[in-house]
């Protein structure tokens, strides 16, 4: 048998959000149904860090249905300055009958939709119905993707900026435009005057205070994924409604993490996982005055979701290099 190879741009000639949003919100229920039923049709055992002064590198395995594997992931946010991504990734596809290698693919452009995903299936659970007014703490590349999952959900007509880096919220702007969006670059106070507040930065200090959110917000809080970062006024996370993606993960380097460190929040204040909501385990938004929060860490059930739809895809459509590892 031969294991299949395909490169980013291969995959991004296959893929796009809209593909994945489905798998990646049935993972996020099987998850959620098989953790209360002791199934083990979906595993995902902790991430594993290394961490170095300049950023971190990942493994993520999981098992979903049919399909297992482990992403390799990295995190080096002064990459730019090196003329590299911030986030490169590579993923191992598995037969889990026999542990063969289906597929080994570059994972960097599955993280941005898989994240992407994610974002717009929190806010279809969690914002109000009649969200219209849209914004954006950190413009950079999965800004992008966040608000192309949006638009599977809502009609995105109004949109707010801001990035502390101007240059980069001006060129987002530019990119809602052409997309027949109405948007603004605007002081980030302003920005989260909206309905749902896609956040998705760096930051190890809040970004986001609270006098500036309102009750009816819905924040996707997508940029704290590791020990450390946050982007939310801790006083927010006490007036809000919690969904995490997995608990586990949340509280050890999530936006809640450093308020359930620091004795500000328990852990039993998280209402739920997204998948819990998903499944209807638990219910998502229940008023037009509560804020929501969506904090998203990150899921390896989401990589080999979307994996194993880049893997039919391009098996179907005869895409990629085989290779034969084994004798």
């Amino acid at each position: 048998m031969q294991t299949l190879i395909l490169t980013e741009d291969e995959i991004r000639s296959l893929l796009r959000i809209r593909d994945v949003m489905g798998v990646v919100e049935e993972a996020f229920r099987l998850y959620a149904e098989c953790s209360m039923k002791d199934n083990n049709q979906v595993q995902m055992p902790p991430k594993v860090y290394l961490t170095f002064d300049d950023g971190d590198l990942r493994a993520m395995p999981a098992l979903v249905g049919n399909y297992a594997g482990v992403k390799w992931v990295n995190s080096h946010p002064l990459n730019k300055e090196k003329r590299l991504p911030t986030v490169m990734a590579l993923l191992i596809l598995n037969d889990p009958k026999t542990g063969f290698p289906l597929a080994v693919m570059d994972a960097t452009y599955i993280t941005c939709v898989r994240t992407g995903a994610a974002g717009g299936i929190a806010a279809k659970y969690l914002a109000r119905k009649d969200s219209n007014v849209f914004g954006f703490v950190g413009c950079g590349t999965q800004a992008y993707y966040q608000l192309e999952a949006l638009m599977e959900i809502f009609d995105v007509n109004n949109i707010l900026a801001y990035d502390i880096n101007s240059s980069i919220s001006q060129k987002f702007i530019k990119h809602c435009s052409k997309l027949g969006i109405d948007a603004e670059v605007c002081e980030c106070k302003r920005v989260c005057r909206c309905d749902v507040l896609t956040t998705t930065t760096p930051s190890t200090n809040p970004v986001v205070k609270n006098e500036w959110v309102n009750a009816g917000i819905h924040i996707n809080a997508i940029g704290a994924d590791a020990p450390g970062k946050r982007e939310l006024d801790e006083k927010i996370l006490l007036r809000a409604k919690i969904v995490v993606d997995d608990l586990r993960q949340a509280v050890h380097g999530g936006e809640v993490n450093f308020a359930i460190s620091n004795g500000i929040l328990k852990v039993e204040n998280i209402h739920a996982t997204i998948g819990e909501v998903v499944a209807g385990i638990k219910p998502g938004r229940e008023s037009d005055e509560e804020i929501t929060i969506f904090d998203s860490t990150g899921l390896a059930i989401q990589d080999i979701a979307t994996a194993s739809v880049v893997f039919e895809m391009a098996r179907e459509r005869r895409i990629g290099e085989h290779i034969r590892f084994f004798r």
